[in-house]
């Protein structure tokens, strides 16, 4: 996450509002549901993405900006943050500009995460292959421990 916000790092330590949440982390730091990261932690067998007829590498860049799949996610985002860039630290400077646009992002980022972990459960309950996930029981913290003071 760091990395994502670190040209207005100040700015990010000092914001009032917005909550860091898991799938925003994801999409910050790009460890999700995203074929390239898959592949290198080896629980994919390609980069490709599953959710495009071409399977063009799955990034985060990708998933945000270009794949057809999520579409109508992406416009709504956009009605409220605008049509420009939609690069990682073109969120994050939209994150910071208003409550609004954090909430945009972070529902872009709720909604289209949580439906590429529910086709990747999908295909490791039909795949005849071992899964090679490790779960994790529990849940990975507290809301309140991402809350800005």
């Amino acid at each position: 996450v760091i990395a994502a916000v670190s040209p207005l790092f100040e700015e990010w330590l000092e914001r009032r509002h917005g909550v860091l949440t898991y799938r925003l982390t994801q999409v910050l730091t790009g460890h999700g549901s995203f074929g390239r990261f898959l592949f290198r932690i080896r629980r994919e067998e390609t980069t490709g993405c599953r959710h495009c007829v071409d399977h063009p590498e799955d990034t985060v860049e990708h998933t945000v900006a270009v794949c057809p799949a999520w579409a109508e996610h992406r416009r709504v985002l956009r009605d409220v943050i605008g049509d420009g860039d939609l690069s990682r630290p073109a969120l994050v400077q939209a994150m910071m500009r208003s409550e609004r646009e954090w909430d945009a992002v972070s529902s872009f980022c709720e909604a289209v995460m949580l439906a590429k972990e529910e086709a990747e459960r999908v295909r490791e309950r039909s795949s005849s292959r071992p899964s090679r996930r490790r779960r994790h029981s529990g849940r990975r913290g507290s809301r309140d421990d991402l809350r800005p003071p």
